[in-house]
């Protein structure tokens, strides 16, 4: 018997039939990279970010805060959309927050948790701050960090809200705002706030997309600070810039190469937005274009640049040590 080409198997004699070499009409074709974990369906990984919500056939379901390598499965807070809700995951960051005041709407503790001293004082700071504890099963936990690892413990952080820049203006006489340019890190954030607080400024502006918010590292960092500081959103900060210039405020950007000094600026005891951009990189281009003046803090050290919460509170202190002159 002549077997088919490319049919495959054996002839009813029992010899194997001859294949096609790859060039039949059944050939073989390349299935592509295996997808990750979480796409696949029926797979662990999928199932859990199903279960929180997250696209099993988005590519971008890692990034968003769903299960994987860099994603939700490390214990701290989880990834959050702008203006949703933030959950700490573990036990020492949900202490950490609740020990920082941080305001939270509730904590959930898994049952039948091993001994931990963390626990019981999670609970009693949770109950002396009057937020309220929720016993949750594992499968509960689960859903609510996204697949982190949670350690039995998950805080939910009040979202922050946000004022309109137009208020950071009205708040002070003569007004007093620092504006954060590329400042992605909460933790300066926090400490920008905190200095704010301290030298009688009036509030922060930061951008909308690509910039530290507050979040419970923010909180943390402020010491209480973001209580009674006031932070605005602008979805373009040089336009936001724009419209202080038009209302009368002065914009003076710290910069290493600013021709003039922090401590001679003659604007301080004005209406005044500082700018303060981020370590290294500092002021972007286009902002640096729409301030008035550029101002830098002379540096006889070995540093080449300050993180933006310790360049803030060297700048504000000279605005409060000439406003308190000129007062006086």
């Amino acid at each position: 018997m002549t077997p088919r080409p490319g049919s495959g198997g054996r002839t009813k004699s029992g010899k194997p039939r001859p294949g096609t070499g790859g060039y039949g009409k059944r050939r073989l074709e390349g299935k592509g990279p295996t997808p990750p974990a979480h796409m696949r369906p029926g797979h662990p990984a999928q199932r859990k970010a199903a279960a929180a919500g997250t696209s099993s056939t988005s590519p971008n379901a890692k990034a968003s805060g769903g299960p994987g390598k860099g994603g939700a499965n490390r214990s701290g807070p989880r990834t959050r959309a702008p203006g949703s809700a933030e959950v700490v995951v573990g036990r020492n960051a949900v202490l950490e927050s609740l020990r920082a005041r941080v305001p939270a709407t509730a904590l959930h503790v898994g049952p039948r948790l091993d001994s931990d001293e963390r626990i019981g004082e999670a609970v009693m700071l949770a109950t002396d701050a009057g937020i309220p504890v929720v016993e949750a099963g594992r499968g509960e936990l689960d859903r609510i960090t996204a697949g982190a690892v949670h350690q039995g413990l998950a805080l939910r952080i009040r979202p922050y809200q946000y004022v309109h820049p137009d208020d950071l203006a009205a708040a002070g006489d003569p007004p007093l705002i620092v504006a954060l340019d590329g400042v992605t890190d909460p933790r300066n954030l926090g400490a920008v706030a905190r200095s704010v607080a301290a030298f009688g400024g009036d509030g922060v502006l930061v951008p909308a997309r690509r910039s530290a918010g507050v979040t419970s590292g923010a909180w943390k960092a402020s010491a209480g600070a973001l209580a009674r500081v006031p932070v605005a959103q602008a979805s373009n900060l040089a336009a936001a810039l724009s419209s202080y210039q038009e209302a009368g405020l002065f914009v003076v950007g710290l910069a290493a190469d600013g021709p003039s000094l922090v401590s001679d600026l003659d604007l301080a005891d004005g209406p005044l937005v500082l700018v303060v951009g981020s370590e290294g990189r500092g002021l972007s281009r286009l902002i640096a274009q729409r301030c008035d003046v550029l101002a830098r803090i002379p540096m006889p050290g070995q540093a080449e640049s300050l993180n933006a919460g310790v360049a803030a509170g060297i700048a504000l202190y000279e605005v409060a040590r000439r406003r308190a002159a000129a007062g006086g």
